[in-house]
Order: structure tokens, then sequence, then C-alpha cells
């Protein structure tokens, strides 16, 4: 594809042809992405009404199957995804700063941080497989109402396990730039794309923030 640089910005950044300047340019990729992120938000949004018609409905078992979550594991997820929203908002201003081996070693470690939540998410996974406590044939409720008590497990399962997904794909983008970043395709001013990444990292986080305290708390006091 052709490109043009754009004489009138103080950035000597890749401009594509169908755009007049660098500003329109990330003008609408990041409109793009959040269009993108609001039906991410429509999509979790179900989930989480969904959640919320059920807990109301059954109130006292969603409780009692939410006291069955490790919420140390949960917590401690929810403080590895948070510091590494704090390492890419620095990877954006060291992409700004065309600061190169800093901004790769920056991707690299929330990419790294990524993988830390994903391990500790299948040690808990593996901890519910032990404590059959995973919907389906070999699901065991010693309490009260065991039917809805594994509503609240695949709902837990399938809200968890969508957000893992989109982990899982963050984690891949993240280790792409890096390489990119190292080979200096950032420079210059061309850091539209760390910054397009980074709201989808956010999000990513912003929606675990809502899925500790609604499955993990709801049942603590």
């Amino acid at each position: 594809m052709p490109i043009l640089i754009s004489p009138a910005s103080d950035e000597s950044a890749i401009v594509a042809e169908q755009f007049d300047d660098i500003k329109q340019q990330r003008s609408a990729a990041q409109l793009g992405m959040w269009i993108f992120l609001a039906t991410e938000v429509l999509f979790f949004g179900g989930l989480f009404l969904s959640y919320t018609v059920y807990r109301f409905t059954y109130g006292n078992v969603f409780v009692e199957a939410s006291r069955r979550l490790d919420v140390i594991l949960g917590g401690t997820n929810t403080a590895v995804l948070l510091i590494s929203s704090l390492l890419m908002a620095f990877a954006v201003r060291a992409a700004k700063l065309d600061q190169r081996r800093i901004l790769a070693g920056l991707l690299i470690g929330t990419a790294l941080l990524g993988c830390v939540f994903m391990s500790i998410k299948g040690v808990e996974y593996h901890k519910d497989f032990v404590d059959h406590l995973v919907p389906g044939r070999h699901f065991e409720w010693r309490g009260a109402d065991p039917r809805n008590a594994q509503l609240f497990f695949w709902i837990y399962f399938a809200m968890t396990g969508l957000h893992a997904i989109h982990v899982t794909v963050g984690i891949g983008v993240l280790l792409v730039l890096a390489l990119l970043a190292s080979l200096a395709k950032f420079s210059h001013g061309n850091h539209n794309t760390i910054e397009i990444a980074a709201l989808y990292w956010h999000f990513v986080d912003i929606v675990w923030v809502f899925l500790f305290p609604v499955l993990y708390l709801v049942g603590h006091r």
C-alpha cells in the first residue's frame, strides 16, 4: 500500500493513502477499536444481566456457591492485571517518547503478567475440577438446591472462560508488538498501534475488575 509522510505533523509518522494526515488516521483507528469494545461490552453485558437475574432469583444458593471460589487466587489475579495495566500505560508513554528498548520490555512484561494471570486461573480451574465443581456429569453439591448451584458454576465458567480467551488473545498481540518494537517499527511517532492495543488490554482488565466482586465476593462479608 502506498504511504505518505505527513509534513504537517511534528512526528514523521507513516500515513496510509486513504487518510489526509496522521491525526485522521489515529482517530479512525481509535474509533474502530471503541466500536469493537462496545460490541464486547454488549456481549459481556448480556452475561452480567443473566447473572444478576439468577442472583436475585436464587440468592441463597448463589451465595453458598460463591463461597466455594478461592478469593485469594481471584484477588491475586486482580492485582496482577492491575499491575499489567500500569505497565501498558507506561508502554504507551515509551512509544510516544520513541524509547524502543523500554517499549519492548514493557510489552513483554505486560504479556508475562498476562501469563501469570492465566497460570493462576489454571490452578483455580484445576482446584474446581478436583472439588467436582465443574458443571456436568461429575458435578457434586452437598448443600441445598444442587441444580441452581450448578447454574452458578455454569455462569462462572462461561464468564471467566470468555475473559480468559480475551486475555490469551491479548498476550499474543503484545508479544507480536514487542517483537515489532524491537525492530523499530514504532519509532518516529508511529505509536498508534500501541495505543489501540492498550485500549484492548485495559478493557480486559476492567472486565475482570467487575467479575471479581460479582462472582467471588457475593458470598463474603
